[in-house]
């Protein structure tokens, strides 16, 4: 990674002193197949054409490339020495001219890391599958350029592939003498221009729409995966939720879809979620459900599908200046992915999602040392890369719904509308976007910034309820503190509602209130008089972005009574908040299983139960005390298996329990079930065993003894798919053998020979958390290696074993010791990674507090 950095400072000289006209891009990747030739990487040939203008003649610039070598380098027709000009990452440019053109000519290396132009070869059959992933900045490692979001132009790109292939750009494309050349695109960032190559099953469909002045749009849709999925690939569904919302972004934006065509990729060994390049959106490849999946899960899909389709014009039309607003295309395409699934898609509970699952991943993220202002502070590249986290996605997604309510949405909607008019094909800062804002609700849009853009931390809202002598409210006030290392109090707009038990015996709101929350305490005089409620709910209907605490009445009636409350977005709040509650040391990790094992299985919402599996699994890992820990294990794993044989055969709950049960299992009477139902030997009445969840219930098998390698090579033969060989790695590195553990370090950490899929794999496999004697030897070495794995490998891989491999399950002080001892010692080593080791050892001093506080509960 050295040398490959670019900082803030110098984009924006750069911005400043260059303008870009067009790129010109030449391919050449049949060497993707075949045998490479001699030791070093494999490369292909990759020519750029830059014609660039200079407001200063004269002066030096330079244009990126990640390359092992450069062939050629032409400026203005005057031929360079390429080992003069190029350093391995940039190609100095001097005495530039007003009207520049740059040819670069190059060998760029194939990709195993899901960065720049990924080569992928299927087990299952030996065809090899070719994509790119850029953001932030991995373009520079397939083409010559200018490596910033703010120096947009138009792109032509051509592509010589194997005969037998496909290839598949932003724009569309033709194959004429051998090679497919593509339109040009419209004027866009670097980061998201995109090509995907080779024998893809491809399917097609079209979506047409008639605007209100008679106007007609047409626009090609295309998905694409690799043959061994098309058997599983529901392309149907795909395009049904493309359509919805292609008419839903239409009806509230105001301005067609602007680039072409829209197809989809769904490609291997993907680090992301998904991208948005324009025209070509490509999607990890665990998208297509091979086993039977809940409805969590396609609604998950659908969301992705959403968020990407909604940064067509939130980032690729406009487009941020700097990393600093990156929230500007992330936040906005969280927020709309939700607000497009709620009102255009099947999945209406949408925001109940969004409650449960995309906000508890920004309050982890904003507690952390490393929070940030959702408009961050970004220095460079290193810093962009890791701020694709959850305070700029969900928690910006959060502020944002509440921006919502705050201006109206018909203000909110109509200020996006002026936005991309007044900046389309542009880049923008904060200020634009809040200046159209002003403009459309008559707000002051700048206090509103600095309190939820510009400052970190999360406010927690408290109800403190005050009774009359006749048993009513007499004063119902919402307390607001703040963490001391983030004091700020914020105004929030929230409805407090008041929950009691019915006739019935279901917990029902009865009275709500909205009241704007500002300062340290405020009193909601409108539900004074209210009858005693049982459970006060701050934050009902999920309006704004905190932690919320109860009083001990409510606290109380939901250790009794959290399974009757009727509304399911209610419900899935108040868990949320006891998990916070739980992560904060203020609720024992025992307390909380308790209450999932006492009231999960009656929860309606499949994403919400999901989410309390992983919880109650993360509460027995982290937050509950060594001593306990065997206990609270089997009690969750008899709870787990008691639901398992009560779901409804067939049933979704059904398979969500069966997997929380593979999770948890340890004993060897639960592991002999584990074994008998992959074997047919066991029965549990429409639970299907297909080969996703066998490879499920191996895990445990593995990492337990009971599974060997001859079992699992067995396994991979009957699954022999590039699904099968990340699932057997998985299952290999989590056997319970020092000679194993040493095998799967040395893979990960010595060596770069595995694809970032199967570090992925290694390091899920040998982390496991009934191994933690086993696992104490790797503390030291990680704070041996990690250092030294920043510099020598990619910033992906250097993320994946960093965070990965910390040594979290060895949860004592002395590791907590030993990882403050490496940042003294290290204190000039990278900020980011510095930044990864903070939030590993926040989590670590979280977990040992959560610890404590379960080692001091009765019982």
């Amino acid at each position: 990674m050295p040398g490959e950095n670019l900082s803030r400072d110098e984009a924006r000289e750069r911005a400043a002193l260059l303008s870009v006209d067009g790129y010109d891009v030449s391919l050449d990747v049949r060497s993707a197949t075949g045998d490479a030739e001699g030791g070093g990487p494999r490369t292909f040939r990759s020519v750029t054409t830059i014609r660039f203008r200079c407001n200063e003649p004269g002066a030096t610039s330079f244009a990126d490339l990640i390359a092992p070598s450069v062939t050629a380098v032409s400026l203005n027709g005057r031929d360079l020495d390429p080992s003069e000009v190029f350093d391995g990452s940039r190609i100095v440019l001097e005495d530039l001219a007003a009207d520049n053109e740059l040819v670069v000519d190059a060998q760029c290396a194939y990709s195993r890391t899901g960065e720049g132009l990924h080569r992928f070869v299927d087990p299952e059959d030996g065809e090899v599958y070719l994509y790119t992933q850029y953001e932030p900045a991995d373009s520079r490692r397939v083409f010559a350029n200018f490596e910033q979001p703010d120096l947009k132009a138009p792109f032509r790109f051509e592509v010589r592939a194997p005969e037998e292939w496909t290839v598949w750009s932003n724009g569309v494309g033709e194959r004429a003498d051998g090679v497919w050349r593509f339109a040009e695109t419209k004027p866009i960032s670097t980061y998201i221009t995109c090509v995907v190559a080779g024998p893809y099953h491809y399917v097609t469909d079209s979506y047409e729409r008639t605007f209100a002045d008679g106007s007609r749009l047409e626009i090609p849709l295309g998905a694409l995966c690799r043959k061994g999925l098309a058997p599983y690939f529901d392309a149907d569904d795909v395009f049904l939720v493309t359509k919805q919302g292609l008419d839903f972004f239409h009806d509230h934006f105001d301005y067609p879809y602007p680039f072409g065509k829209y197809d989809q990729a769904f490609v291997p060994e993907y680090n992301l979620g998904a991208m948005e390049n324009p025209g070509l959106v490509t999607f990890r490849e665990e998208y297509i459900f091979r086993g039977k999946v809940t409805q969590a899960s396609y609604e998950g899909r659908a969301n992705v599908i959403l968020h990407e389709m909604a940064h067509m014009w939130f980032g690729d039309l406009v487009t941020m200046e700097w990393w600093d607003d990156l929230w500007l295309k992330e936040s906005f395409a969280d927020f709309m992915g939700a607000f497009s699934l709620v009102g255009a898609t099947r999945f209406t509970d949408g925001w109940i999602t969004f409650a449960n699952r995309r906000k508890a991943w920004a309050y982890r993220a904003d507690q952390l040392p490393s929070t940030h202002p959702i408009t961050a502070d970004i220095r460079d590249l290193q810093d962009a890369k890791l701020n694709f986290d959850g305070i700029t996605y969900a928690k910006g997604a959060s502020v944002l719904k509440q921006l919502v309510a705050y201006v109206g949405q018909d203000a909110f909607l109509e200020g996006a509308r002026r936005y991309f008019k007044r900046h389309a094909y542009g880049n923008t800062r904060l200020g634009d976007l809040l200046s159209v804002l002003e403009e459309t609700s008559g707000r002051d849009m700048a206090a509103w910034a600095r309190s939820w853009l510009q400052t970190a931390g999360v406010n927690s809202l408290t109800p403190q309820v005050l009774l009359d002598a006749e048993g009513r409210v007499d004063e119902l006030a919402v307390v607001q503190e703040a963490a001391e290392s983030h004091p700020e109090l914020r105004p929030h707009r929230v409805a407090v509602g008041l929950y009691r038990r019915t006739g019935e015996g279901s917990l029902e709101r009865y009275a709500r209130a909205e009241v704007d929350v500002d300062g340290p305490r405020t009193v909601v005089a409108e539900l004074a008089g209210a009858d005693a409620p049982e459970l006060v709910l701050v934050n009902d209907d999920d309006l704004t972005y905190c932690k919320t605490r109860f009083d001990e009445t409510s606290l109380a009636t939901l250790r009794e009574h959290l399974g009757s409350l009727t509304d399911p977005l209610a419900r899935a709040l108040c868990w949320s908040a006891l998990w916070n509650m739980t992560r904060d040391a203020l609720l024992p990790a025992r307390d909380f299983t308790g209450l999932v094992l006492r009231f999960a299985g009656r929860e309606s919402d499949i994403g919400v139960l999901q989410m309390l599996h992983a919880w109650a699994n993360s509460a027995l890992v982290h937050y509950t005390a060594p001593a306990r820990r065997e206990t609270g294990g089997r009690l969750l794993t008899e709870g787990a298996l008691r639901e398992l044989r009560d779901a409804a055969p067939g049933s979704e709950h059904q398979l969500a329990w069966a997997r929380f049960f593979a999770a948890v299992a340890s004993d060897e009477a639960e592991l002999r079930l584990l074994r008998g139902l992959l074997e047919g030997t066991e029965k549990i009445d429409g639970l299907d065993v297909d080969q996703e969840l066998r490879w499920a219930f191996l895990e445990p098998l593995a990492a337990h003894g009971a599974a060997d390698e001859g079992v699992l090579a067995a396994e991979l033969a009957r699954d022999d798919t590039a699904s099968g060989k990340r699932h057997q790695v998985r299952c290999l590195a989590a056997r319970p053998s020092a000679a194993v553990k040493a095998q799967a370090w040395a893979q990960v950490v010595e060596s770069d020979a595995l694809s970032n899929a199967l570090v992925e794999a290694t390091i899920a496999g040998f982390t496991q958390s009934s191994q933690r004697e086993l696992l104490a030897p790797y503390a030291e070495k990680y704070f041996a290696a990690i250092e030294r794995v920043w510099t020598e490998r990619s910033i992906q891989i250097g993320m994946d074993v960093v965070r990965g491999l910390f040594p979290a399950l060895q949860d004592s002080p002395a590791t907590l010791e030993a990882t403050d001892a490496w940042l003294s010692a290290h204190e000039g080593a990278a900020p980011a990674l510095r930044r990864l080791v903070l939030e590993a050892r926040d989590d670590l001093a979280r977990a040992l507090r959560g610890q404590a506080c379960d080692a001091a509960a009765a019982g």
